[in-house]
């Protein structure tokens, strides 16, 4: 198995798609602050959504969760901490998201 690295995690939290846009939560830049510690594989997500009060932000919490659990953590080490400030902008996308939405 690849040694956990912030990158690695990063990789698989890039399949976690929004369900409404269709692009993944890295490419859109909803994921603020990725605290990781290896020796307790654990892992602190701090991220936000693209509205205020999105109705499928469970969905989106249910797909990391299994991605993450897909990589060796417990449920009960992952934490992710759901914020608006600052609030999300296009601005925030990586290039290939702003591609992928054709901007």
């Amino acid at each position: 198995m690849k040694k956990m690295t912030k990158k690695l995690i990063l990789e698989k939290l890039n399949e976690v798609l929004d369900p409404e846009i269709n692009i993944s939560i890295v490419d859109l830049g909803l994921i603020y602050k990725l605290e990781f510690q290896p020796e307790k594989k654990s892992i602190t997500l701090t991220m936000t959504l693209t509205t205020f009060g999105c109705p499928l932000f469970g969905l989106i919490e249910n797909e990391i969760q299994q991605k993450l659990k897909e990589l060796g953590f417990n449920s009960k080490n992952i934490k992710i901490k759901l914020v608006f400030d600052p609030p999300w902008s296009v601005e925030k996308m990586t290039a290939r998201g702003r591609a992928l939405m054709g901007l």
